[in-house]
């Protein structure tokens, strides 16, 4: 008996181990062949057939800088479709095109001597690679998981972003699935499943929580308790945190001089409509839960006051220019000059009034927490769910909170502006 059930194992690890090979020889081929191609269609042209015998410094320095643009495009755009609602292709031409700049920008700023030919063709043929691979490899990209019928895991399947499969059996049945779904907490599972999710683990095919997959495919935290099972440390990265507030300064200190002419513009057309101070300054609750007055560009009358205008999208109180000063977000530029001095980010969780923070803190559990990263000029839940004025969007727009200070990272913040921007162009969400 003990033989037939190690053979059994045995021969299930065979039948599936070797998925995740696949895989990653996948994304060896993807950037090996790719870096030859970009080679080949840029360095023959210029240098013949033996370009390898060239010695001119400036086309050799071109052609790394242009194949180190080409991994670390395609680097990045697969780490960002890894992360909830994060595969479009309208994120290749950006990510591409800032790879490509950043190597141009240093090349220009040592005065270093480069070949525009290479760099123009590199950019073609990393743009044409990545769009092929986008499409050629959606199918294999869509996440399957197979889910233990038990519990709350069979609640997956109604969610969009992945393929769920409810396993029947305890048994893949020779499919090849990315993961394995199961509800730890159910009192369900029978011995046979949990020697099954042991196989599965011999065949080095992961086995996760329920929980954590919802939180992969919502890109939100769902909060009935606080605990450290559920945010692991309570704290975010501080690696990052530091990484990020000097990404931050260098950023600011770079758009300041170019926004202040449009700022001076902005606040002269306010003016002319309406009288008062251009700027509107609120007390906003901060960086851990320190109150900073918070800049924007005033859109309100001084003098027109009311209540329940926020449950309706036509509010008398708004000016003309402010109308459109919203929709496009550009009232909320005047904060880099938070960002400049540390009271804000340019990503994070949106920063609440002092007033409708106490009042929410009443209502929503852990609420403060969110103030345990910088607020930022832009955030996960503004770009996933808009505007949230009642308590209950306030709790949707929590656990999107709670995803971004749980997933911390460079990616996530890179996702979160390429979002802002199509989030600015076409006003999704403003009120």
């Amino acid at each position: 008996m003990n033989s037939n059930l190690i053979q059994d194992n045995l021969n299930f690890i065979r039948r599936h181990s070797r998925w995740y090979e696949k895989i990653l020889l996948s994304y060896f081929f993807q950037f090996l062949t790719g870096g030859f191609f970009l080679v080949v269609c840029s360095a023959i042209p210029i240098w013949g057939q033996e370009f390898w015998k060239s010695n001119d410094p400036n086309l050799v320095t071109s052609l790394m800088a242009s194949l180190l643009a080409f991994f670390i495009s395609t680097f990045t755009l697969r780490r960002l479709f890894r992360l909830p609602d994060s595969e479009s292709v309208a994120y290749i031409i950006p990510v591409t095109f800032f790879c490509y700049l950043v190597p141009i920008a240093l090349i220009l700023f040592f005065r270093t001597t480069y070949s525009i030919q290479i760099f123009v063709v590199g950019f073609g043929v990393t743009l044409l690679w990545c769009f092929v691979g986008f499409f050629l490899g959606r199918r294999y990209r869509l996440t399957r998981y197979a889910i233990l019928p038990f519990g709350f895991s069979k609640e997956l399947e109604k969610n969009h972003g992945a393929l769920f499969t409810i396993l029947s059996k305890p048994d893949l049945e020779g499919q090849r699935y990315n993961a394995i779904v199961a509800d730890f907490n159910s009192p369900t599972i029978t011995p046979e499943w949990e020697k099954f999710l042991a196989k599965c683990t011999l065949a080095r095919i992961p086995v996760y929580s329920e929980r954590k997959i919802r939180e992969t495919v919502t890109g939100r935290v769902q909060i009935n308790h606080l605990s450290e099972n559920v945010f692991g440390s309570l704290l975010p990265s501080q690696f990052y945190e530091r990484t990020k507030r000097l990404i931050d300064l260098l950023t600011s200190l770079l758009f300041i001089p170019v926004l202040l002419p449009f700022f001076l513009i902005i606040a002269f057309l306010i003016r002319i409509e309406s009288k008062g101070s251009p700027l509107f300054i609120q007390p906003r609750m901060g960086f851990r839960g320190k109150v900073f007055p918070m800049l924007k560009f005033r859109s309100m009358y001084i003098d027109k006051r009311g209540e329940g205008f926020t449950k309706h999208s036509a509010d008398p109180r708004i000016t003309e220019i402010g109308k459109f000063i919203r929709k496009f977000r550009i009232d909320e530029l005047p904060q880099v000059f938070n960002i400049l001095i540390g009271q804000m980010s340019f990503i994070g969780p949106r920063p609440e009034s002092y007033e409708l923070s106490q009042w929410y803190e009443k209502d929503v559990p852990f609420f403060a927490y969110r103030h345990v990263v910088r607020p930022g000029l832009s955030g996960w839940a503004q770009v996933n769910q808009g505007y949230a004025a009642e308590v209950d969007g306030m709790k949707v727009k929590l656990e999107y909170d709670f995803y971004y200070i749980k997933n911390f990272s460079f990616w996530l913040d890179l996702l979160i502006a390429f979002k802002t921007i199509k989030t600015v162009l076409t006003g999704f969400g403003a009120r």
